[in-house]
Formats: C-alpha cells, structure tokens, sequence
C-alpha cells in the first residue's frame, strides 16, 4: 500500500514538473522578435507544427531519425566512439529500467499480461539494465578525471545526475542480493507461496534453495539427500517457478548475495533488506519527481529536438516556432563539452577567464536570460562578452550531439543583451555585420539604439557621463590619450603624416559612399590630422574608426610609411579600455 501510494505521488510530481517545463518552452523567450509573440499564439503554432507533421510524410522521416539517432545514437558515434559507448550504456539502460520496471505498473504490465519482476527475461534485463548504467558511469568518471582531454567543469547538476542513477543503480543491485540470501525474505516468500505449508514441505524448499538456488539458511546444512532435493525441486515448480526465476539470472545481485552470503544472519538482525529497500526507494521517488528540473530531462528533449530540428525548415518556419524550439534546446544539453573543444575562439579562455566564452557554459546564462531572470551589470557584461567574440563559425552547431542549433541561440541571445543597455564596443566593430545579415529587426530605431548607447558611451555623451570626472585616477585626459599611442611603435609613426589623402583614397569603405564625411565622420588622413591636434572627441565618434574593416589598404599604400590601420586598432582599444575603466 505505501509503495504504491508513493509510487503515485512521484510519478504525480513527476507529471507536474513535467507539464510545469512544458509550459515553459511556451512561457519563456530568448532575442527580441519571440518578445513579441504571445505565449497563445505559441501553443497554437506548435500544435498546428505537430499536426502537420503527423499528418504527413514527414512521419517516415521522424521514424528514420528515432532509430538511427535516438536508438542508436548514429550522431554520437560518428563523432566519438567512446562517447557513444558512454551514452548508449547509460541513456539505453536508464531507459530499459524506467519502463521495465521503475513505470512498470504502467507500462510493462500493460503490455505483458504475465510480467513479473522477477521471471525471465525481466529478471535478466533489469540487472542488464543496472550494470550498463553502472558501465557508462564509470567510463564517464574515468572520461572526466582521468584522460587528459580538456573536459566542462563538473558542475552541481553533473555531480547530481551521477550521484542519484549510481545512488539508485547500487541500493537496486544490494538489496536484490541482500534478497537472494535473506533467511527471513525466503521465510516470508514461502509461507506466501506454498498452499497450505507444513514444516517438512519448508524444509524440502529450503533445502532445494540453499542447494540449488544460493540461498542461505542457518538451520540447514549440506550435504542433502537426494529425495529431500526432488521434494523441493517439486514443491518449487508447483508453488515458485511461476514468479521466480533462478537467482543467477540476476547477474548483478547474485554476484552480491555470494559475497555477502558468510553475513546471511547479520543482514537480517541489522535490518538490512528493509534499509536498502528505503533507500532505493528513496532515490527512485527523488530521481523521478526532481527528473524534469534537473540535466537528466535531457532523455526527453534531447531526442524530441534531433526530431524537430529533421523536419522543421528553418527558412519557412513560423517565428512563434523558432522561438519556442530554442526553449526546448535550452533543456536538451547534455553539457557534453563538444562545441567548446572545437570552438573557434575557445582558445581565448586562456587568456580571459570568462566560461561564457565556451559554447557549453553559455548555456545556464541564455536559461537565466530567458526567463527573466533580473542579473547584475557584471552578469550581463560577462554573458554579453562570451556572446560577442563568437566568430558566428557554426562549429557548436555542427558538432552538437542532440542537434541544438547553437549559433541561432547566440545570436537571439545578442539582441536580448545588446537591448538592456550594457554597453558593447563589438557592436561599432566589422563584427556586427553579421547581426545586420542574419536577423530581422522591426524597425531602424530598434537596431540603430544599442549602437547608439555604445557609440555615446565611448564618447562619453551618454549615461557615461558621472565617470567622466577629470579628477578620476582613470580619467583619460588629452595628454594620457597622446602617451598611449606613443608608447605604441606603430601607432606613434601618426606624427609622419602630411596628410596627403593618399589613404583615405585607398580605403574601401570611404570609396564606397558617394558623400563619405556624412557617413562615417572624419577620413582616415583626417583621423590621423585630429590626433595631432588631440580632437579626441571627433576621433571615437567617428564612425570610420569603427566602420574600419582591417584590410591594411591605407597603411600600403601611404608614401611615409605611417601605419594607419595599427593606429586606427589603438584606437579602438584606447576607446574600449577608456570605457570599461570609466564605467567601473
């Protein structure tokens, strides 16, 4: 009665949890378009999306995916093949015991009439089950901690999903072989099981158990005579054959009960069977009813976002979609580490200890994000520099083993950040092109504003401005400005101009505006003349300084050899520097 009382809360809690991150996927939102569609129009969105698809050949497809991904994993092992060993050991024996067995009242019994825990092939399959997850655990702890292969830090939900699968794994396998040689769970298995039992007819049972079956009982001692032996072995096939299969297919748990069968009566004077039943019990309830908050959701939504990804066109499909599929890729990372090890700038994390920079980190950043989560200026800043010296490479994407399209998750995250007014020099850089190219914005307004705060926060015109104290250690005057390029052997070359144009004519970006000073401000052969006259305020808000694509055109072809397109780097860096030290 308590076991099925408590096996209904947690599959209750479990179903609450579960509709609760549902709703999410619909509730939750990440860049500025999914702002703007209501969470109705969502849920209507997805459910026609799903009845398409059902409806359609795109089934056939779906069928495909779920056996060669969701199965067996084909995605995976085309990339690593220990890892596929890993994950098809743990997710492949999660799922057989889930089903076979943790919702066996729900499942298993449904589809077999005479399924019983403990006959064949259950028996087999349950310790089948326990030891693959026990095998990819350890291949994941020695992954982890021993190869010498840059790994994600092991984060608290990492360290939860381990603890609790190996926590259920090993209480399971204890307490079935704490049962194979229990005298008093035989005791009570066969007063249950026998019809009308007699002293003689338990003696002949114990007999043939302890004999033949591994188990143990202290009134009993080998040898046995024959005919006590077929007496049992009769008794056995009327009374237990039914609903007990030999122990040794229990592979896991009998191995177990023969180490433990010397301690046969100190296991029932301890009261062992019944603590390990509690606390297997125990981590089942936590493990089921805490599954949709925590990493191992990803058993579902990993192999529901391979299908969603296969058959949604990206190009055709509706915003509303996009919006709620990005959701579900949220909770689908297995915090693997693939993207981050071939990450174009991963390399930068060396040198800036920021995690946002790694594709992998990023993730419980864009979840805070999207759900509207109210961060800190430093939080915002550090989410926003991972974000921005992403190179838009799509090797996160590429290599991602449950098929998240990360580089549309960093984009939509961009526009999110970029709209809460933290400043981002990025945004003046070439670098922004791509934002311009690969997202629809409503509006010039809207795109122009975040490029606007950045350009008057290095300036100075904007809401900067109560850090521009000239009494400030880190105020930037007129002759601090000057030094710092003159510490710079490139950049101090700035002196050698006679502003002959001879750059400025060279220079794309200048070519490519019929009236260039309305556009990007001063030249470069200006910019050069303004710093002699330290017009700092004419040079970083001039667009040229950021409109400078690096293509070093200037620079080859001035005749006094003066390096413009170094000068124009120092520049943007003095302007960065001179911002983010204001702003502290």
């Amino acid at each position: 009665m308590f076991y099925s009382m408590s096996l209904y809360i947690s599959l209750a809690l479990f179903l609450l949890g579960l509709v609760w991150k549902i709703s999410t996927w619909f509730r939750y939102r990440l860049g500025i378009e999914a702002n703007q569609i209501p969470t109705s129009v969502r849920i209507i969105e997805a459910a026609g999306g799903v009845i398409t698809t059902l409806f359609s050949i795109k089934i056939l497809i779906l069928l495909k995916v779920f056996v060669l991904e969701v199965i067996l994993q084909a995605r995976t092992f085309r990339e690593d093949s220990y890892r596929w060993l890993m994950h098809i050991c743990i997710y492949g024996g999660f799922m057989l015991l889930l089903v076979m067995h943790g919702l066996s009242r729900f499942t298993a019994e449904i589809i077999f009439a005479d399924y019983y825990s403990t006959v064949n092939p259950f028996l087999f399959l349950r310790d089948l089950g326990a030891m693959g997850v026990i095998f990819g655990l350890l291949l994941a702890l020695l992954r982890r901690f021993v190869h010498r292969r840059w790994r994600p830090r092991t984060n608290a939900m990492d360290l939860y999903a381990i603890l609790i699968l190996a926590a259920i794994m090993v209480s399971g396998i204890l307490l079935e072989g704490v049962k194979i040689v229990s005298p008093a769970v035989f005791r009570n298995m066969a007063q249950d099981y026998l019809t009308r039992p007699d002293e003689e007819q338990i003696r002949s049972l114990t007999s043939y158990w302890v004999k033949e079956l591994g188990a143990v009982s202290p009134g009993l001692q080998g040898p046995f005579d024959s005919k006590t032996i077929e007496e049992g072995r009769i008794i056995h096939e009327m009374n237990c054959m039914q609903c007990h299969s030999r122990p040794q297919w229990a592979v896991a748990g009998y191995a177990v009960s023969r180490l433990i069968a010397p301690l046969a009566e100190d296991v029932d004077e301890k009261g062992l069977p019944d603590i390990l039943w509690h606390l297997h019990f125990l981590a089942c309830f936590l493990g089921l009813a805490y599954l949709p908050f925590s990493k191992m959701l990803h058993v579902f939504t990993g192999p529901l976002v391979l299908m969603i990804n296969t058959v949604m066109n990206h190009d055709s499909a509706t915003p509303a979609n996009l919006a709620t599929r990005q959701m579900i890729e949220l909770d689908a990372c297995v915090h693997c580490g693939a993207c981050s090890r071939r990450c174009s700038v991963a390399v930068a994390f060396g040198e800036i200890p920021n995690e946002s920079i790694l594709p992998s980190e990023k993730i419980p950043s864009l979840k805070a994000l999207a759900a509207g989560k109210t961060l800190s200026p430093h939080e915002l800043r550090t989410i926003q520099q991972g974000l921005f010296l992403c190179s838009n490479c799509n090797r996160c994407t590429l290599v991602c083993p449950v098929g998240i399209r990360l580089r549309d998750l960093w984009v939509s995250a961009r526009e999110m950040v970029v709209v809460n007014s933290v400043p981002e020099p990025l945004l003046l850089s070439p670098f922004s092109l791509y934002r311009g190219l690969t997202y629809g914005f409503n509006g010039q307004i809207q795109y122009r504003k975040p490029l606007d705060f950045v350009r008057n926060a290095v300036t100075g015109g904007s809401s900067m401005d109560h850090a521009l104290d000239s009494s400030s250690p880190l105020y930037f005057g007129p002759k601090k400005l000057l030094s710092n390029l003159s510490a710079s052997i490139q950049a101090k070359t700035f002196s050698d101009c006679y502003v002959c144009m001879t750059c400025s004519n060279a220079c794309p970006v200048v070519r490519n505006y019929r009236k260039p000073n309305e556009i990007v401000g001063l030249m470069p052969h200006q910019l050069i003349y303004a710093i002699g006259r330290r017009h700092w305020d004419l040079i970083f808000g001039s667009m040229m300084l950021w409109d400078c694509l690096g293509c070093y055109q200037c620079q080859e072809h001035c005749p006094q050899n003066v390096q413009v397109a170094d000068i124009l780097y120092q520049l943007k860096n003095i302007a960065i520097l001179r911002m983010n030290d204001k702003s502290v």
